[in-house]
C-alpha cells in the first residue's frame, strides 16, 4: 500500500489570496491619556491637582534614570493632568471631571470614527480590487465569501455603472 502526501491526494484547491486586514497602530500617548481620564472621572479640581503634583514627582524621578527617558506614555500622563488642572481651574467650584463632558475626549472620538470609517472604506476597495482580479482569472466560483462581501459587492455594482454582474452577485 503506498501513502500518498499530502493527506487527500493533494486534491485541495489553492487558497485565494488574502489580504492582511488594516489594524489600528499602537499610540503610547493615546494610551496615557486615557489611563489619565480614566482615573480623573469624578475628581474635582483639588484632586486633580494632587494628582498632578504626583505626575510631576514621577517625570522627575524618571528624568534621572536613563532608560526611562523616553516615556512616552509617561509625558502624555503628565500633559493631561495639566490640561485638566487648567479645564478644572477655569471650571465653576465644585465642578468634577467627566469625559463625557470634555470636547477633547469628543473632538478625539469623532476623530477615531472618521479613521474607522476610512479604514473600512480602504478593506472594501482591497476586497473588491481583489475580487475583480480573480474574475480576470476565471477563479472568482472558487473563492469563499467573507463577513462584509455584501458592502464589497455593492462597490464593484457602483464601479460597473449601476450593473449588477451575475457572477459577484452569485
Amino acid at each position: 500500500m503506498t501513502r500518498m502526501w499530502p493527506p487527500g491526494g493533494g486534491t485541495r484547491r489553492p487558497l485565494a489570496p488574502r489580504v492582511a486586514a488594516p489594524c489600528e497602530p499602537v499610540d503610547p500617548a493615546r494610551i496615557g491619556r486615557r489611563v489619565v481620564r480614566r482615573r480623573a472621572k469624578g475628581m474635582d479640581a483639588g484632586a486633580v491637582a494632587a494628582a498632578l503634583e504626583d505626575a510631576r514627582f514621577d517625570a522627575r524621578q524618571n528624568s534621572r534614570h536613563e532608560d526611562l527617558g523616553d516615556d512616552v506614555p509617561g509625558r502624555a500622563e503628565l500633559a493631561e493632568w495639566e490640561r485638566l488642572d487648567q479645564m478644572l481651574a477655569a471650571a465653576p467650584a465644585g465642578t468634577v471631571y467627566g469625559p463625557d463632558a470634555d470636547d477633547v475626549v469628543r473632538a478625539e472620538l469623532a476623530a477615531a470614527a472618521r479613521e474607522a470609517e476610512l479604514r473600512e472604506a480602504a478593506r472594501i476597495a482591497a476586497r473588491a480590487d481583489e475580487l475583480q482580479a480573480l474574475r480576470e482569472l476565471g477563479t472568482l466560483e472558487q473563492i469563499e465569501p467573507r463577513d462584509g462581501d455584501k458592502a464589497v459587492r455593492d462597490e464593484l455594482t457602483l464601479r460597473a455603472g449601476g450593473y449588477v454582474q451575475a457572477d459577484v452577485d452569485a
